[in-house]
């Protein structure tokens, strides 16, 4: 029997969307669906749910939890990854409060900033726990992470582990439907052509017909921008810098020097930026999961559509060899992106079929984005350059080069902050204690 487990399966809506979507695919027919979380009683839930759907569309795939990693994917052919290590309290809550006695002030700390150097530097290693268990008993198995921060994770298990590896998120392909639903035109028929690095890829074209809808884009949005909206950072961007990002504004005014100022409070008004943005949805999500838990996890006529996740389409890929194309976050060997370093992780165009997953080469990005992806990408190759050589000195230099970090506080309080992290970290038991130089 074929296996897909499903690493950080207690993300019960998660695990509904990708697993319900891969109930929908016939070609996973009499497939095992393997669930594996360090909380039994998130386990548990996601198993009943899924057994739910399997139930109410009469699938036949088998859905078994396990209390040994090991024995969950032994065997697998794919591996989808959701974790989150240390949760929200304690570690999500140390990322956010900590900073803020320097000043420093986030909004999602989970990709790059001082929030996701720490969120990397506790998850890289078990990561690699992940990747010894799979090197063991599945060697062959295709690893799906949807962890963030993705390049770095991506990144740690491409170049430090033999685990054939894919990144994904979901903001590329809702990327301009979004754009094109808050804009008021039409989305139908387009043409679009996105790459650069995870949170940070470009809109590089876009098209109907041949025809070059930027102009009339930007038009909209230099209106728009007249009155308060949710999306005021990335149409900022693309007016300045001239294309539009594919992750939200949240995420995008951490990731930059010139939107979360202490000098400059003001611009938190001006473009309408949600600081404490993540605490604040992780406090609803555990208020509300109760009543969801009823809906989603007990309910015998529970119910799925196929979701945008692109997990389902690129398993149903390398099972029946009908190509797909999905934007996903590799290794930029070769200079996929002939401006950005081979190192890093980019999210480029990608095919899949029987034959593996086959990144497209893009080329140079115009020369002012591949500079705004170099800034972030500094960060990320030194916070895995500090996860694997654990030497502390390697978490200074990543947060000295984040670009809102080092715009905001001296080398001495960036070094202060570091430690003062290491420590609250360490003390929960979530990021080891690094060494001294």
């Amino acid at each position: 029997m074929s296996k897909i487990t499903f690493i950080g399966a207690g993300s019960t809506v998660f695990a509904k969307n990708v697993l319900g979507d891969c109930m929908f695919v016939p070609a996973l027919a009499g497939f095992e669906f393997a669930l594996f979380d360090i909380d039994a009683g998130r386990l548990k839930d996601s198993e009943n749910m899924l057994n739910n759907l399997k139930n109410h569309y009469n699938s036949t795939v088998t859905v078994k939890a396990y209390s040994d990693r090991k024995e969950a994917l032994r065997g697998a052919k794919y591996v989808i990854n959701a974790i989150q290590v240390g949760g929200y309290k304690p570690s999500t809550v140390i990322d956010f409060e900590i900073p803020k006695k320097y000043g420093l002030r986030q909004t999602i700390a989970d990709t790059i900033g001082i929030g996701g150097i720490f969120r990397s530097l506790r998850t890289i290693p078990v990561m690699l726990d992940f990747a010894k268990d799979i090197e063991e008993v599945c060697p062959d198995a295709l690893f799906l992470n949807y962890t963030n921060p993705m390049a770095t994770l991506t990144g740690a298990m491409l170049r430090y582990t033999n685990v054939k590896t894919i990144g994904l998120c979901h903001s590329v392909q809702i990327c301009t439907e979004h754009l094109f639903r808050d804009l008021e035109m039409d989305h139908e028929g387009i043409e679009e052509k996105i790459a650069g690095i995870n949170h940070m890829a470009w809109l590089l074209e876009i098209k109907r017909d041949g025809k070059d809808l930027y102009p009339e884009i930007k038009r909209r949005a230099r209106e728009k921008q007249k009155t308060k909206h949710h999306d005021m950072v990335r149409y900022e961007l693309m007016d300045k810098f001239g294309y539009y990002v594919t992750e939200s504004s949240e995420h995008n005014a951490e990731y930059h020097p010139y939107f979360i100022k202490s000098k400059y409070p003001e611009l938190i008004d001006r473009y309408n930026i949600p600081l404490d943005e993540y605490p604040r949805r992780c406090e609803h999500q555990i208020k509300s999961w109760e009543s969801m838990r009823d809906e989603i996890v007990n309910n015998s006529q529970l119910t799925h559509s196929r979701s945008h996740e692109y997990g389902s389409r690129i398993i149903e890929a390398m099972e029946t060899n009908v190509p797909f194309k999905f934007g996903g976050n590799v290794l930029n060997t070769g200079r996929l992106i002939s401006n950005l370093p081979e190192k890093a992780v980019v999210e480029v165009p990608c095919v899949v079929d029987r034959s593996g997953i086959m990144p497209t080469y893009v080329g140079d990005l115009p020369e002012q984005l591949a500079a705004l992806n170099r800034t972030n990408i500094n960060t990320q190759l030194l916070t895995i350059e500090a996860a694997i050589t654990n030497k502390r000195e390697h978490i200074y230099q990543a947060a000295m080069l984040d670009p809102h970090t080092s715009a905001e506080l001296s080398i001495d309080d960036i070094i202060s902050l570091c430690d003062d992290l290491i420590e609250a970290h360490g003390l929960a038991g979530t990021v080891p204690q690094y060494i001294k130089g």
